[in-house]
């Protein structure tokens, strides 16, 4: 038994959110000095239970304790006075403005920015950050901006920190970077709190492990006596299979052909340089690389969110600059990262891809999406209201619904930008079998950071400093020593490339 006296204590914490029981009655312990990794289910409930504790939502019912006070949370503020602080998915800064204005932003009183520079700069010094105050936040990597808030909750006098889904879309050194100053802030006996899907990580970071399923709390494991298969059941309650076989493409010719693509911002500094690679009908096709490699600025390009100034992209042959955007509206499917569902019914969601699409072109873009079990627990099913007056998915609960969407769109090329950043072992697998069923004759291309989660694609292309480095199928390319040594490093590469813009 544990004599700690806890951080935090959750007493029959509960939150609904109309019919759907988002927490129900939850007991958790949080203790200093320790990282405790929050495990569960797309739509288990640990955000929001997290969401109540840094005063986002109040509880319909139960108890939060402080250092053993009972406490009342009302709001961020409330959160921040109690020492708590959160680092969400998607990030609260002002694209505009400094380091060191998002970091002080909001606070009362006289602002001195010689005093607060010198605090940050302690801040940093002492966990081993690495921030310009002075760098604007529309030119920092994905890595940086986390830095931002973090280092922002920790200026407020954060103790207890919570981060949600931190490495989602980090390369593997940017991660291994932030766990080195995670641990070190652990050390200093912080109460640490990381939300995350990621088992390998689990294993490396954290001390101890608690699971939430279905809203209710499972129980928790010390990490060092536990394994990943333990921790995936306890998540699921049944064993996950994540290898997903494809079936054979039919006829897999070239669909999109992109040639010596260059492309520069309005300073003239080279965003891309001379990149080209063919994505193959039937085929997944994956770029990968950091934050600013230039894989989403390909991806942008093709889908014409802005206009090809050297070089060619071919679609069928036919150069995209000659065909109208109406029509290439209509060849392109993009499933975003962040999938922003409108507060509308599912059904409407939906019909924004096709406004004139049937009941059962809906519900089949739903089971092939592999939706049902979401449809099953709604109030009423596909009309359903989201938002503010209705109710709320998980991240992967959306990402489905995105990817049903893109499946009644019925488009010849699909284009899926971090499609499972977010997603649960169970959902990661979902989801890739909803590639499968885009159906044989697509052309789908993964926009991804990790070498990992495109190991089923057909071939990769690696994108870093704006160039294509590598190709190869999966194994190919971590067979290849020089390859694995490349990717090691991109993330300092990018370092030193000091014009380098965020893309």
């Amino acid at each position: 038994m544990d004599t700690r006296i806890a951080a935090v204590s959750l007493r029959n914490v509960t939150k609904t959110f109309g019919a759907v029981v988002a927490n129900e009655k939850v007991n958790l312990d949080i203790y200093k000095g320790e990282i405790l990794a929050l495990l569960g289910e797309n739509g288990s409930g640990k955000t929001t239970l997290m969401n109540m504790l840094s005063g986002i939502y109040f509880p319909d019912e139960g108890q939060i304790f402080i250092n053993g006070k009972e406490e009342i949370i009302k709001s961020p503020k409330d959160a921040l006075k109690l020492g708590i602080g959160m680092v969400h998915q998607h990030f609260k800064l002002v694209d505009v403005l400094s380091a060191t204005e998002n970091i002080v932003l909001g606070l009362e009183g006289k602002l001195n920015i010689k005093e607060a520079s010198g605090k940050i700069a302690h801040i940093c010094e002492k966990y081993g950050f690495e921030v310009d105050p002075k760098q604007k936040i529309y030119d920092m990597s994905v890595s940086q901006k986390q830095t931002v808030e973090i280092v922002k909750v920790l200026y407020r006098g954060a103790d207890i920190l919570i981060l949600d889904e931190p490495t989602a879309v980090l390369t593997p050194q940017e991660t291994e970077k932030l766990f080195r100053v995670l641990r070190k802030m652990r050390d200093d006996g912080k109460a640490i709190v990381i939300i995350t899907h990621k088992m390998n990580e689990v294993k490396s970071l954290s001390d101890r492990v608690a699971v939430l399923r279905g809203g209710r709390y499972i129980g928790s494991l010390v990490t060092k006596d536990t394994d990943v298969n333990t921790m995936t059941d306890m998540m699921v309650g049944h064993a996950v299979q994540l290898n997903i076989e494809r079936p054979d493409p039919v006829d897999p010719k070239p669909r999109i052909e992109v040639e010596g693509l260059t492309i520069r911002n309005e300073e003239g500094i080279v965003k891309l340089k001379d990149v080209s690679f063919t994505a193959k009908q039937g085929e997944v096709t994956a770029l990968i690389g950091p934050s600013g490699g230039g894989k989403s600025t390909t991806a942008a390009l093709i889908d014409r969110f802005f206009d090809v100034t050297e070089g060619s992209i071919l679609i069928g042959g036919v150069d995209i600059r000659d065909i109208p955007k109406e029509e290439l509206n209509k060849m392109i499917a993009y499933v975003f990262q962040d999938n922003k569902l409108l507060k509308m019914s599912i059904k409407d969601n939906l019909k924004l891809a096709k406004s004139n699409a049937t009941d059962y072109e809906i519900n089949n873009a739903l089971h092939l999406a592999q939706c049902d079990d979401i449809i099953a627990k709604l109030p009423a099913g596909v009309d359903t209201m989201l938002g503010t007056k209705g109710v709320y998915l998980s991240g992967g609960e959306r990402q489905r619904i995105a990817i049903a969407r893109a499946i009644l769109k019925d488009s010849p090329i699909v284009i899926l930008d971090e499609a499972t950043a977010f997603a649960d072992p169970e959902n990661e697998a979902l989801v890739q079998k909803a590639f499968t069923q885009i159906g044989k004759n697509k052309t789908v291309i993964m926009i991804a950071h990790r070498l990992s989660t495109v190991k089923d694609a057909d071939i990769i292309y690696v994108l870093q400093n704006g160039r294509v480095s590598e190709r190869g199928t999966h194994n190919e390319l971590v067979a290849k020593e020089e390859t694995q040594d490349n990717y090691r490093h991109m993330w300092n590469e990018y370092q030193k490339s000091i014009a380098w813009k965020v893309v």
